[in-house]
């Protein structure tokens, strides 16, 4: 699969999820080797208005959505992958008026579980804002019976 078409489908998947949208999340790069998303710094994403720091949720809403996304950059179709566990370690907060960026990795897939890990940075990715590591379930594709007799 090429880069091209990757990043149409991390788009496709990004466009269905609509809190997404209101945050202005945007693909900026896919690859097999991981997704990286981009959050814009917007006035409705302050968390605290002193400072004009980034709310935490919003860089958890990104990091959960890059992770997640980041499963169309290593399965051949399309497969709904639910959140079963994400970890988020802060190491500084977000810088007042600068994008945020996350970028996720799949590096484990097996057939009920997909691993990922990544981090959050704004001007240069060796300087994180935070790591993630998440565990996505394997519930297959749109309409698929698992075994088991899950949809």
């Amino acid at each position: 699969m090429t880069d091209n078409s990757l990043i149409q489908r991390a788009q496709l998947f990004l466009a269905a999820l609509r809190h997404c949208q209101v945050l202005g999340l945007s693909v900026h790069d896919a690859t097999p080797q991981g997704l990286t998303l981009r959050l814009p710094y917007s006035p409705q994403i302050i968390g605290n208005p002193e400072t004009g720091v980034i709310h935490g949720g919003a860089i958890t809403t990104l990091m959960d959505t890059t992770c997640g996304i980041s499963t169309v950059c290593v399965l051949p179709e399309f497969e709904i992958c639910p959140t079963l566990d994400l970890r988020i370690d802060y190491m500084h907060p977000a810088e007042p008026h600068k994008d945020v960026f996350g970028f996720a990795e799949c590096y484990r897939v097996t057939p009920n579980v997909i691993f990922t890990r990544g981090y959050a940075y704004q001007d240069d990715a060796a300087q994180p804002i935070a790591h993630v590591v998440g565990a996505f379930m394997r519930m297959g594709k749109p309409g698929q019976l698992k075994q088991g007799g899950a949809a």
